[in-house]
């Protein structure tokens, strides 16, 4: 995982650790001693995360925080507030200020380093969104950023999952005034009741018996229908490691007992917003997206769009020296399913591939079809275990059950994959599609139902 963090301290011995630290693990650190200095960077650069002292002369850190988030060209970067005030109505304000999350001086490298990633996922996954929106038409993201405004954080729906009644009973009685919270006792319902209760925000007690509470997280954040929806852990101070492990499986957030009632609403208040912008986000590209950029039989973006938005995510990782990798599918012996069953059955098999295809990519891949029955997903920030990783899932999932062919028999389908990488600064995306097609022709060489990455 690489990004660029922008430091923003007026005490170079401040600056200076934190850039060490940063730098050890290949982030490309900015910094700046003022805010002023903070928000022209911003302005002007590409930043993928802001670390922000508070205590600054001419103007503090909430100061800037807020006309970070004020400024539609800067909203969506992740601000990572790092002080030494530690009192509940401090956490309070820069919560209201628009701060992702904090920490507190002296900096433990654990949580900044769970912090700093968790929050830069949220950004790629923000920025890729952001991008189809920009591919597909204008509109779209200026649609989206005039929703914002627009944007509250009342009547949220809120899952509290706790088999300790009487603390349950306090935490919702902090939060009806303005939400809906139901109460579950039981961990191990908990996937079930978030997939079928459309929820905005589930809080999860560490202190849930014999239940993990990271697994019932864990299971949310695989589960389709609840991948996005935003996770605060309720946490005793004992607790503290396995919430920094929490972090990195993509726990949002996290609050300590005793709960501080106006800490746990400022908090919820955040991601319910948060979780709001991105369906919003979400739903303004599908329904701004013109026909002229979908497959009409799949509902996959089509061949126009692919390529268009590879160019444009292909100079991108070359500029910022990202890794990025490309999957060219192709249905085996797909003509015979044709001859055989005929064209209906054919269109009805290409439409459950995609639909495999879908649930066994992640959320920022893209996928497209790429004309007849070959198709294509661009991953961007994938590298080559990650991308064969999903590479052998989609496989995988394809392979192992068969297809509907109408007349009550399964019909057994298999794919072959080629995989290319972003390895090579000249390379085009024609260069990269011809490598990905070249391991895709190997594949079918050495027998089909395989995935094969190109060497060059």
């Amino acid at each position: 995982m690489t990004a660029r963090v922008l430091i923003v301290d007026d005490i170079p011995t401040n600056v200076r650790l934190l850039e060490a630290r940063l730098s050890a693990e290949y982030f490309d650190v900015v910094t700046a001693a003022s805010g002023k200095d903070a928000l022209a960077i911003c302005a002007e650069g590409e930043i993928d995360i802001i670390l922000l002292d508070v205590m600054m002369p001419e103007m503090d850190g909430f100061e800037v925080c807020a006309r970070l988030k004020a400024d539609r060209r800067t909203s969506h970067i992740p601000v990572l507030m790092v002080t030494a005030l530690d009192q509940p109505s401090d956490r309070v304000r820069g919560l209201e200020a628009g701060a992702d999350d904090f920490l507190t001086k002296p900096v433990d490298d654990v949580q900044l380093m769970a912090r700093v990633k968790s929050l830069v996922r949220l950004k790629a996954l923000t920025d890729e969104l952001r991008a189809r929106a920009r591919t597909g038409q204008e509109i779209a993201i200026e649609d989206a950023m005039r929703a914002v405004d627009s944007i509250d954080h009342d009547d949220g729906r809120i899952l509290l999952v706790d088999p300790d009644l009487r603390h349950a009973e306090r935490i919702r009685g902090y939060l009806e005034a303005h939400n809906r919270v139901d109460v579950l006792a039981n961990p191990a319902d908990a996937v079930l009741a978030v997939s079928g209760g459309d929820y905005e925000l589930a809080l999860v007690s560490m202190a849930i018996g014999d239940f993990d509470p990271l697994r019932v997280c864990s299971q949310m954040r695989t589960a389709e229908q609840t991948r996005t929806l935003p996770i605060i852990l309720i946490a005793e101070e004992d607790d503290r490691p396995r919430v920094v492990r929490g972090l990195d499986l993509g726990v949002n957030d996290f609050i300590m007992r005793p709960v501080e009632r106006n800490e746990l609403m400022a908090r919820v208040r955040t991601q319910i917003r948060r979780q709001r912008y991105a369906v919003e986000l979400r739903q303004s590209v599908n329904n701004t997206l013109a026909l002229a950029v979908t497959d009409e039989l799949t509902g996959l973006y089509n061949r126009r769009y692919f390529e268009r938005h590879l160019s444009i995510l292909l100079q991108k990782a070359q500029q910022q020296d990202r890794d990025m990798a490309v999957m060219l599918i192709d249905m085996d012996y797909f003509k015979d399913v044709n001859d055989t069953h005929g064209h209906d059955t054919g269109d009805a098999v290409l439409r459950e591939f995609a639909d495999r295809l879908r649930r066994n990519i992640r959320g920022v891949d893209l996928a497209c079809r790429f004309g007849g029955e070959e198709f294509v997903v661009l991953m961007p920030d994938t590298d080559s275990r990650q991308a064969q990783g999903v590479a052998e899932r989609v496989r995988g999932a394809v392979a192992e059950k068969g297809f509907d062919a109408g007349n009550g028999r399964p019909l057994s389908v298999t794919v072959s994959i080629g995989m290319a990488l972003n390895e090579h600064h000249a390379d085009t995306p024609e260069l990269l599609l011809k490598r990905a097609d070249v391991a895709l022709y190997r594949a079918k060489r050495e027998g089909r139902n395989r995935v094969v990455v190109d060497a060059a």
